[in-house]
Parts: C-alpha cells; sequence; structure tokens
C-alpha cells in the first residue's frame, strides 16, 4: 500500500505593514497626546476653535495643489464613486477647510479662527522621513486680510514652539513672501499667465535649497537634475543670469546688530531686496508686507532672534499668494551617517487669498500654518521634553484568576476597583498563576489582585505591590529567603481592597 499524502501546511500570510507607513504604540501615542495638548492650549490661547473636517473630499474641491508629481493621481490617493463622481483622501488640511468656511460662509463669524489637527494622505514615493500617512495640528484665520493676520501667526507659532518645550534660541519662525519672489520672477522675464508652469518649477526648486544646497538647486533653475537613484527631474531652462539673481536673492542673511535700530535695519535689508524684484510693483508691494510683518512682531516682543525675513522660505505648494512663513530648528543633531546638522522645519504656512475663493464668487483672504506632529514629536524626543518624555502612565492593576468557576466573583472585585475609578482589569486567558503573573509584569501593573480558595473563605484578597517587590526582590539572596519574606504582599479584607490599592498608586505615582 502506498503511503498516504502528507496534508499540505495550510497558507498563511506574511504580516507586512505597506511602505511609506508606521504603526505606533501606546507609549508614543500618549506622548503625543501631550504635545498635541499643549499645541491646543496655545491655539486657544490665541482665540482660535476647532473643527474637523471628513478625510474624504470630492477631488476637484481639493485641487491639484501638490509640489511632487511623481506617483500617479498627481500625488493623491484617489477612487471613484459608485455615481462615478471622483474622490480623494486629503492631502492637507487647508483644502478642506476652504470647502468647509465656502459651504458654511454665511453661518461663520469673519475673520474666523479655527484649528485642525488630522490625518493626513499623500500617494508619494516613499523615503527616510517621507511617509504616505501622517498627522497634521492646522490653525487658520479666514477672512482677513491684512498682514496683521500672518504676523499673529508668525507670533502663535512661536509661543507654540516655546509651550511644547523648544527653548527660545533653538528655533527661528522664517518669513518670505511669494509676491517678492514673484517680483523676481518677473524681473528675469517669467512674469505673466503664460510662464505659470515655469514659475512653479523655479519655486519648488528653491524650496529644495535646504535639502540638495545652491548647486543641486542651480540645476534645477537649470537643465535639470538626477538623483542618487537616477530619477531626472527637468529643470526650468533658465539662462545662467537669471539663475544667478535667484540664488543672489535667495542667500540674503543678514541680522540686525545688538543694541541696534531694529526697524531701520529691515528698511536697509528690505532695501537689498529690492534691487533684486527691480521695478515690478507686485515685488515691491511684498517688501512693503514684509516690513509691516516685521514692525507688528517687533512692537509685540517678538525680535529677530524670533522672528526673521528670510529670503530663501518658499513653500511647495502652488496656492500660496503672500507672506510664506517656516518654524525651523536650529539646534544641531546628528544623522544616520554620523554628520552634524540642523532638523530643519517643523511646522509652515502662509497666505492663501484665492483658495476659498474657489467656491465663491467674491475673493476670500485666509492665511495660517500647519505643525508636522511627527517631526516636531521627533525634535522634543532630540530635546527630551518633558512632554513626550515625562513618567509612563501606570499600566492596570490586574485581578488574576485562579479558579475559573468564581469567574464571577473575580468579576465583582474588579468591578470595585473601576467604580473607585481605578484603572484595572480582569485576566481574560487561560494559564496559570505564573504566567498570569509574567502578563502583569508586561502590562505594567502597579500591583495584582489575588485571591485563591483560602483567601475567599476569609473574606480576604492579597495585594502583591509589583514595582516594590521588584525592589525587594534584587536584595534578597537565595529563594527559600524569598518565600519566607514574600516582599511586598500583604492580606486585607476584601471590604479594605480598594483603599489599599489607592495606597500602592500613591506610593508610586503620587496623588
Amino acid at each position: 500500500m502506498s503511503k498516504p499524502a502528507k496534508a499540505e501546511k495550510a497558507a498563511t500570510l506574511k504580516p507586512r505593514l505597506p511602505r511609506g507607513l508606521v504603526d505606533r504604540g501606546p507609549a508614543e501615542i500618549a506622548a503625543t497626546n501631550r504635545m498635541l495638548d499643549k499645541i491646543r492650549e496655545s491655539f486657544e490661547l490665541y482665540g482660535f476653535e476647532a473643527v474637523e473636517t471628513p478625510f474624504i473630499e470630492y477631488t476637484e474641491a481639493l485641487g491639484k495643489f501638490l509640489p511632487d508629481l511623481d506617483r500617479p493621481n498627481e500625488g493623491v490617493f484617489s477612487f471613484q464613486d459608485d455615481d462615478e463622481s471622483w474622490l480623494s483622501l486629503r492631502y492637507d488640511l487647508t483644502a478642506p477647510l476652504a470647502r468647509y468656511v465656502a459651504e458654511h460662509f454665511d453661518a461663520l463669524p469673519k475673520p474666523y479662527r479655527s484649528y485642525r489637527a488630522g490625518t493626513v494622505f499623500r500617494n508619494e514615493k516613499p523615503g527616510p522621513g517621507r511617509f504616505r500617512q501622517f498627522m497634521q495640528f492646522d490653525a487658520d484665520i479666514v477672512g482677513a486680510p491684512t498682514v496683521a493676520a500672518d504676523a499673529e501667526i508668525c507670533m502663535m507659532a512661536a509661543d507654540t514652539l516655546e509651550k511644547v518645550g523648544i527653548g527660545r534660541g533653538d528655533y527661528v519662525v522664517k518669513v518670505n513672501n511669494r509676491k517678492v519672489l514673484d517680483g523676481v520672477m518677473e524681473a528675469i522675464g517669467l512674469g505673466g499667465a503664460d510662464q505659470a508652469g515655469r514659475r512653479l518649477i523655479v519655486l519648488r526648486a528653491i524650496d529644495k535649497l535646504d535639502r540638495l544646497g545652491a548647486d543641486g538647486v542651480r540645476l534645477l533653475l537649470g537643465p535639470g537634475r538626477k538623483d542618487e537613484s537616477g530619477d531626472f527631474t527637468k529643470g526650468a531652462g533658465l539662462s545662467d543670469e537669471a539663475i544667478e539673481r535667484i540664488l543672489r536673492y535667495v542667500s540674503f542673511q543678514a541680522a540686525p546688530t545688538e543694541g541696534g535700530d531694529r526697524l531701520a535695519f529691515w528698511e536697509d535689508f528690505f532695501g537689498c531686496w529690492s534691487e533684486v524684484v527691480g521695478t515690478s510693483e507686485t515685488g515691491r508691494q511684498g517688501i512693503a508686507e514684509l516690513h509691516t510683518i516685521m514692525k507688528l512682531c517687533e512692537a509685540a516682543g517678538y525680535g529677530h532672534d524670533r522672528v526673521r525675513a528670510d529670503a530663501s522660505v518658499v513653500r511647495g505648494l502652488e496656492y500660496y499668494t503672500g507672506p510664506v512663513f517656516e518654524a525651523e530648528l536650529t539646534f544641531p543633531v546628528v544623522n544616520e551617517d554620523g554628520q552634524t546638522v540642523r532638523f530643519g522645519s517643523v511646522a509652515g504656512g502662509g497666505r492663501y487669498d484665492g483658495l476659498v475663493g474657489r467656491f465663491r464668487s467674491e475673493p476670500v483672504p485666509a492665511t495660517g500654518f500647519s505643525v508636522g506632529v511627527s517631526r516636531l514629536f521627533s525634535a522634543l524626543q532630540v530635546v527630551r521634553s518633558p512632554i513626550v518624555s515625562g513618567q509612563a502612565a501606570p499600566g492596570p492593576v490586574v485581578v488574576l484568576v485562579l479558579d475559573r468557576e468564581e469567574t464571577a466573583a473575580y468579576q465583582a472585585l474588579v468591578s470595585s476597583l473601576r467604580q473607585a475609578g481605578i484603572r484595572s482589569e480582569l485576566y481574560l486567558g487561560a494559564s496559570g498563576m505564573k504566567a498570569q503573573m509574567k502578563y502583569a509584569d508586561r502590562r505594567g501593573a502597579p500591583c495584582v489582585v489575588i485571591q485563591g480558595s483560602d483567601e475567599r473563605a476569609k473574606g480576604e484578597v492579597q495585594i502583591k505591590d509589583l514595582i516594590e517587590g521588584a525592589k525587594a526582590a534584587e536584595a534578597i539572596a537565595s529563594n527559600a529567603e524569598w518565600k519566607a519574606a514574600r516582599p511586598a504582599q500583604l492580606s486585607v479584607p476584601v471590604d479594605e481592597m480598594v483603599a489599599r490599592v489607592r495606597e500602592v498608586l500613591a506610593r508610586h505615582y503620587g496623588g
């Protein structure tokens, strides 16, 4: 007789996380929530109120404003509804806000101050620090036409960074104006609607200055650039003279002297910019707006060490129409290659006067900024901010189950703890006491509640302080001595259980 064929092993799925996405555990989530609470406090201090929009919008409502078009659907995850309408996952929180404001325009107070925190999605090529799903926290003012609103956004950005634990001197809010950049474009012959495509290529090239340096940007402004992977990006095709003029503009770096007249300094500084924009009225208007922002910030006590004009700030999104700003961290960090680098931008934004107006017949001015939650969280870890490195929340008190037939009695114990406001759980696995104790350790439980048949007959429970027990066990030499000492474990009447558990929690966590 032939041997029976071996049963084929059932195929199992390989657990794989898609590229460009990350999982987060409870410790990181808790720390992130503490950071978000501080950001929320800062925004509310400035009079902003919360609003929430959905993940999904009509594709046409989001518009085509993303800076990178190296993926299908122009950087957006899109799908078709059953009525053949195209829908997309939001790629930022600003475009959905524009739709929301336009839809509820008559019911909202103007200017309208709002903040939103939420997940956004980019259909981009994943890479180090480049994710397909990430969180942003935005604050916007809609309906304020003057640059006083932009100045206030810059002040709030500075205050927010300090509130979450970035010390003064470790950050700067840098401000530029798209109108100045438009003036530079006009000066080199890129004005007019027919040059819109080339202007966008130039803006995106300048936006990569920090990452690629002047040489890399020079290639993108000229014939194009091939990256490390061999991919080629077509350049703007500018002349050498035009390229040098742009690079000269974006390289303006200066600081007012200590004790000097700061406003006089800015007048001289913007005078240098005027030479670059030439006779462009748009460029000169942008310079005047920047000068006003600097005056307002100086008057409110936000000096050059906190808010300053910087020609290198561009912002890659196409919808910006005026002042643009970035909050940059200036302290050095060591990257994966052992090189000392600056952390860079953790927040940015600007004025987008045309975005809400896409839905209405009249123009609607707006300005705002967005905090990159993941980048800011990483920065706070570097500076060891108490917000992200503070004491972790205690795990739950675990009630062990030593007799399955008495599960109802154990459920009564855990219910008493919960009714007293004590975070607790009943062990619901199928293992014995030793494995249950290991489970409690892995859960970070401060203590466990034990009731065997002897304790139940006496109307008692045992409370074992796992934190104190671990300390005591280290000092006990032998197993026999440990059994005799039974460190940090005591028997108490059931009606005293809650009070004694509270004593354990107070001993280790205060309160």
